[in-house]
């Protein structure tokens, strides 16, 4: 989770600063530039979000619960919160498995009613189907997604076994 987050990270914007190290030394370093914040797509998403705060203490995150319904297979928006102002950030919407692409389509179609542009959001994944891949970028052209593996199949019990409760 750590490794994505921080590949994620890496594609945020940044300016060049000057850093003081606690010897007294000078350091050419960088600075994230204002206006990021992070999305996690309740249960699973959940999951990353140490590994998020772990490397931005004060980041902002948002949260949206979306399940899926038994019969139809169709995502359904249940709750959404985000910072007022997400219209103006950077996102990086967290969803470990992505199998197969409805629950972040639902959730990219929110976050684009709330007023972010798809090509802000970067989509955070550990495991991906090539079809739930697919699926997204169809549907958003300019999302980015960041995964760890692509694989035909998706180990979906993730949010049991990271929260214990399988």
């Amino acid at each position: 989770i750590r490794l994505v987050v921080e590949e994620g990270l890496n594609q945020l914007p940044y300016t060049e600063c000057t850093v003081t190290t606690p010897t007294g030394h000078k350091y050419e370093g960088v600075r994230f530039e204002k206006g990021n914040c992070g999305v996690s797509i309740m249960r699973s998403g959940e999951a990353m979000e140490q590994g998020l705060r772990d490397c931005c203490r004060s980041i902002r995150i948002g949260k949206i619960l979306i399940q899926s319904d038994e019969e139809t297979q169709r995502a359904k928006v249940y709750y959404a919160k985000f910072p007022p102002d997400i219209y103006r950030r950077k996102v990086l919407l967290m969803y470990p498995i992505l199998s197969t692409g409805n629950t972040v389509i639902e959730a990219v179609k929110v976050l684009v009613e709330h007023g972010v542009q798809p090509s802000v959001i970067i989509l955070l994944s550990l495991f991906s189907t090539p079809h739930g891949a697919k699926s997204i970028i169809q549907e958003f052209p300019e999302i980015t997604i960041l995964t760890t593996e692509l694989h035909p199949i998706a180990p979906t019990h993730f949010g049991q076994k990271y929260f214990g409760t399988d």
